[in-house]
């Protein structure tokens, strides 16, 4: 019987922990009750009319043949007389649904989609077809009815053709696209003789959309350097320059029409998609009509293909995208609310409009990318504990006060030890340190935030703990856990007045990790002789210790070594290494100065990333007096595999290529040189900070057992 509920058990959380993975990575991360945003200007264009190849090629569309001809000259003459250009950048999955997804509604495929195979919407979301006052489309089946299901109300028309149509094995697929063309020009022509219908396409904000997915089903049976799937780019050239013609005429060339033409994504050689590969995620951008910028004639410009050489188009300016800043570009255009869900960056450089009206297109684009936020900070702090959903300044000062404070109960209590007194009062110090800390970086927050400067106390409070980091620890005794623990709370003061956010956290868990090594180390002893193994309470990083009583080097060495190397790179990369300084915020030294001083500022930035290499040296040093081992004997070591990693880039350097990569390879060898300098001056820095003790009141007698 036990052993039937122990299997029932085992059963029920196996399948709680398969059924996780959906609950924890699947679920839709969209959320709703955002505030529609819409720029307030008038917009450039009462219409736009979108263009959608399926499976299109962005390569194949821009090339041109053995003979110099353009694969579609009427978009060729677009790109060189009337509009603007690029290169679309989609993500994987390079799917049909998540390209018309991104395209039109700003976002990338929500992952929950994955259970249904990317073919219904797992929840409503907004688009720019929900937000524009008529939107009419034309096309597949698997395609358009998503748009129109999610769609608020009954403006979104959609015009299929049945599935049966698309047949891989067809001879001739450019009948689908030949379908559609030849539907949206009888339906116009309705129009004419329609009253109701008349009135509705002259309205303002609507949109017209072709898909046109001949181009992918000959991509998928006759491959992209096939014929067939290089006459259907033709076809729909010079289908979409029949329709333009046609809109140009139905609208007396009244100038408020937009055109776009882009592609969902593209397709391999073999004929598939799906992944990221360059052939996959490039796709056409092309965009001319109302309010659209003319072509931009350029001497240089620099991208890391080598397309434009390829395409003859070196002297159109190229201006790329990612697919979802498609969708605020098109908002933008006929001037509806950007779709709520849309996180794309609106492409300003397509725009043929006054400063004014982009400035207050990007400001509402901001707006609505915020407002997504507020919702999202709004659920989380709903269904989180109120004390963890608090800023990070008063949780990585919190946190060491509660380390310290229970040290501090164990080392009062310890019957095995006695403290002096002045020993406790440099921890209080010490506490009191990080207290304040903590106090300095709200209250001069909160200071700025209130357009009140920097408090001269603050100020004061800041620079005297920064001066004292490196000077209280040797104060205290040279004992393991208390010299640590002093160093790591010496150093905490001056990163958290240094920090702005979570970063503060990071030299609290890698101490945490630190000592784990330390006790790692110490228990792996064993595994030679028991008696080597020491208790780490009673260890002294002060005692001497004869030559004769080193023990011979292990295999463990080198990982002892290797982990120290590690840890270093694990702290350099920790918090943005030197980035932190190339793209730095001001308000990270905040408390010490707020009057622009490049050299100051600096300086206390390369300070903050230093801490975390002391932290690590300070770890190895008590890791040789754990492991009995010479310093010189395990730091020969670490040089040696930095030597290694020296020679490897060494072999990488370029003198070839762009400067980019000529100067990166450069770079990567001289930090890895510097990088072993560095660590002689780190490992002279953590000897003296964990050996060295300055007795201000006179040697007093230690006692331990």
């Amino acid at each position: 019987m036990n052993m039937l509920i122990f299997i029932i058990a085992g059963l029920l959380v196996h399948c709680v922990f398969l059924a996780s993975i959906f609950d924890i990575y699947f679920t839709s991360p969209l959320v709703h009750g955002m505030t529609p945003q819409r720029t307030p200007l008038p917009p450039p264009a009462k219409r736009l009319v979108l263009f959608v190849a399926d499976g299109l090629r962005a390569d194949t569309l821009y090339e041109l043949d053995d003979n110099g001809t353009p694969q579609a000259p009427y978009l060729r003459n677009i790109i060189e007389y009337k509009g603007s250009w690029g290169v679309s950048h989609t993500h994987v999955p390079t799917e049909s649904r998540p390209g018309h997804v991104a395209l039109i509604a700003g976002f990338y495929e929500d992952v929950s989609a994955v259970a249904k195979g990317w073919k219904e919407n797992p929840v409503e979301f907004d688009s720019v077809f929900n937000e524009s006052k008529y939107t009419w489309s034309w096309g597949s089946p698997d395609i358009l009815p998503m748009f129109a299901k999610g769609a608020s109300g009954d403006h979104v028309y959609t015009y299929c053709y049945t599935a049966e149509k698309e047949d891989f094995g067809a001879q001739d697929a450019t009948k689908l696209d030949t379908w559609v063309f030849d539907h949206v020009k009888n339906f116009f022509q309705a129009a004419r003789s329609n009253q109701t219908l008349f009135s509705k396409v002259n309205e303002e904000k609507i949109v017209l959309f072709l898909h046109l997915l001949g181009i992918d089903t000959n991509g998928h049976a006759h491959r992209p350097n096939s014929r067939e799937y290089k006459d259907n780019i033709r076809k729909v050239d010079e289908g979409i320059n029949d329709i333009v013609s046609m809109l140009e005429d139905f609208y007396g060339n009244d100038g408020k029409t937009a055109f776009i033409l882009t592609s969902d994504h593209g397709m391999t050689d073999w004929g598939s998609h799906g992944a990221g590969h360059p052939s996959e995620t490039l796709t056409p951008l092309i965009a001319w009509g109302a309010g659209v910028n003319y072509p931009q004639k350029v001497t240089f410009q620099f991208f890391k293909d080598e397309f434009l050489k390829e395409w003859k188009l070196e002297k159109w300016k190229r201006l790329d995208v990612n697919q979802a800043d498609i969708a605020p570009l098109m908002a933008s255009l006929i001037g509806v609310p950007f779709p709520l869900n849309s996180v794309g960056i609106l492409p300003l450089d397509y725009l043929n409009n006054s400063a004014h009206f982009k400035a207050e297109s990007m400001f509402t684009n901001a707006v609505q990318i915020l407002e997504q936020f507020k919702i999202k900070m709004i659920q989380k702090k709903e269904t989180t504990l109120s004390f963890l959903f608090t800023p990070f300044q008063t949780v990585a000062g919190l946190v060491i006060l509660l380390i310290s404070s229970f040290f501090l109960a164990c080392l009062c209590k310890s019957k095995n030890k006695y403290v002096p007194k002045k020993d406790l009062t440099i921890l209080l110090f010490q506490m009191l340190s990080i207290a304040l800390s903590t106090y300095v970086v709200n209250s001069t927050h909160s200071s700025l935030h209130h357009k009140q400067g920097l408090p001269v106390i603050n100020q004061i409070i800041s620079w005297t703990t920064l001066a004292s980091s490196l000077f209280v620890p040797l104060l205290s005794p040279t004992f393991f856990f208390q010299r640590l623990l002093s160093i790591l709370l010496s150093l905490m003061s001056p990163y958290l007045l240094l920090s702005t956010g979570y970063e503060a956290l990071f030299p609290l868990v890698l101490s945490g990790l630190m000592f784990s090594w330390i006790y790692m180390e110490k228990e792996a002893l064993q595994h030679y002789d028991d008696s080597l193994k020491p208790k780490l309470a009673v260890l002294n990083f002060s005692y001497t210790t004869d030559i004769t009583q080193f023990r011979q080097l292990h295999l463990d060495d080198i990982r002892r070594s290797f982990f120290f190397v590690f840890f270093i790179v694990t702290a350099f990369f920790g918090t943005g290494n030197i980035a932190s300084v190339n793209s730095f915020d001001p308000a990270s030294i905040c408390c010490f100065l707020t009057v622009f001083n490049p050299f100051i500022m600096g300086s206390l930035l390369v300070w903050k990333i230093v801490i975390p290499f002391v932290l690590v040296s300070c770890a190895f040093e008590a890791v040789q007096v754990t492991t009995q081992l010479s310093s010189k004997s395990l730091f020969l070591i670490v040089l040696v595999i930095s030597d290694l990693m020296a020679l490897h880039f060494f072999f990488l350097v370029k003198d070839y290529g762009s400067w980019l990569d000529i100067g990166t390879s450069i770079s990567h060898y001289v930090l890895v040189m510097v990088f072993t300098i560095f660590i002689m001056l780190l490992s002279g820095l953590a000897q003296l900070l964990t050996t060295k003790r300055i007795e201000l009141w006179g040697r007093t007698k230690r006692h331990s057992m």
